[in-house]
């Protein structure tokens, strides 16, 4: 089965705890602090390998989580850090995070490696927080929690030429009759279900790699079909060669399909019906081809470079196999996403969000969640520099002009505490 979406959780490893303990050794009287810090937590990567087809692996496995750094040790020890989770993917395979679908990396060599979760960063041992004022600190930090995130996977082959056409045209007959490919073919619409690979070889040093996109019908874009699915694999082509069927079989006409399909290109994407086309005629065997032929020509050769073709008996395949290779020399490579788009935007945000939950306020954000997450909330000397931390933050005043009461409950993530003035 060909899979070509999927939707899986990551989650960077957590980091080690700090370590609290003191020199105690004979002949050194106050050693002071000795702890040394957690090691940082493993990062999850996707890479991508060229041999994989599908992501089909990803319906049997949906959840993916990094170790965890190792914990602090006494005599200024720090923690191993954790191992990296890679994850192999397909080339073409584009990564999107599903809550801000914002696009987190697009994959197209082999070896090509994304971070799409972070490890958090050990813990500090209590020998570093010692100073002037507290020689002995009695508190450490716990491990940063890694980066979790949804993602959405998205595969979208990467060929050098598509097929398009109708179904029944003769896009599978046409791949297997230039390539290695066999796919599955017969006298009935939908018959190819999946998109097919081939490479198509003209010689030495001399190939290509052609896609069959099946299930463009009339609609294709807004799901009729099967093209709302596999219009996503036609992006990355740099040229397109549109199969009709000649002979008009089933009552069809060849022209009305031509332009159906380049105006479901267009309504899915702009950019791919501004794509370079060759027109390839199919069917040239068969009574009623020469007719149709010459009204295609008539009505498009100004405009597309015709080759009339039989792909059952292969009369002028090899011509168009040539005329496409010598095309896809001049072609750029199209630009799937805008290199601007794939890298991370960094926007200030605040510190922390104040909203009311019911009898409770409620305090977010990202850099105060880590701070109590990372926050030994059985060690009064940790929690007594959380309060620190908070003062510093604003939070008290920010809580004050919110409105918040003596005995007022606030809650940050897992914590939970009374507001006093």
């Amino acid at each position: 089965m060909f899979y070509d979406r999927a939707k899986i959780y990551v989650k960077g490893g957590d980091g080690g705890n700090g370590c609290v303990a003191f020199r105690r050794e004979k002949y050194v009287p106050e050693g002071g602090p000795w702890g040394g810090d957690g090691g940082r937590g493993g990062n999850v990567i996707l890479r991508g390998d060229e041999g994989l087809r599908t992501l089909v692996d990803f319906r049997y496995q949906r959840h993916y989580k990094a170790g965890r750094g190792q914990h602090g040790r006494g005599k200024g020890m720090h923690g191993r850090w954790a191992e990296d989770l890679v994850i192999r993917v397909p080339l073409g395979t584009v990564i999107r995070e599903e809550n801000s679908q914002q696009i987190l990396g697009d994959i197209t060599t082999n070896g090509q490696e994304v971070v799409v979760a972070r490890g958090g960063r050990g813990g500090r041992g209590n020998a570093r927080f010692a100073g002037p004022q507290n020689k002995a600190p009695a508190m450490a930090e716990k491990g940063e929690p890694g980066e979790e995130r949804q993602l959405i996977l998205e595969l979208k082959l990467l060929a050098d030429v598509g097929l398009l056409g109708y179904p029944n045209a003769g896009k599978s007959t046409l791949i297997a009759r230039v390539s290695a490919a066999r796919p599955k073919i017969a006298d009935y619409p939908f018959t190819t279900l999946t998109p097919n690979l081939g490479v198509v070889s003209l010689g030495e040093g001399e190939s290509f790699v052609m896609a069959d996109i099946p299930g463009l019908i009339e609609g294709a874009h807004g799901g009729a079909g099967l093209g709302h699915y596999f219009l996503r694999h036609v992006e990355r082509t740099k040229l397109l060669v549109h199969v009709l069927d000649g002979a008009g079989t089933e009552g069809r006409d060849p022209l009305d399909d031509f332009r159906v399909i380049n105006r479901e290109l267009a309504l899915y994407n702009e950019a791919l019906a501004k794509r370079p086309q060759l027109v390839a005629v199919n069917k040239m065997d068969l009574p009623g081809s020469e007719e149709n032929l010459a009204h295609i020509k008539s009505e498009l050769s100004g405009g597309y470079e015709i080759f009339p073709i039989s792909a059952v008996n292969g009369a002028g395949t090899m011509e168009l196999m040539h005329r496409v290779y010598d095309l896809l020399k001049e072609l750029p490579v199209p630009e799937l996403w805008p290199v601007e788009s794939l890298e991370t935007v960094h926007r200030a945000e605040p510190q922390f969000n104040i909203h009311r939950e019911d009898d409770e306020l409620v305090v977010t954000g990202r850099e105060i969640e880590k701070h109590v997450a990372m926050t030994d909330l059985d060690n009064e000397a940790a929690v007594d520099r959380l309060q620190r931390i908070m003062q510093v933050m604003g939070l008290e005043k920010a809580l004050r002009d919110y409105g918040a009461k003596n005995g007022d409950t606030v809650r940050i993530k897992d914590l939970t505490f009374e507001f006093v003035e």
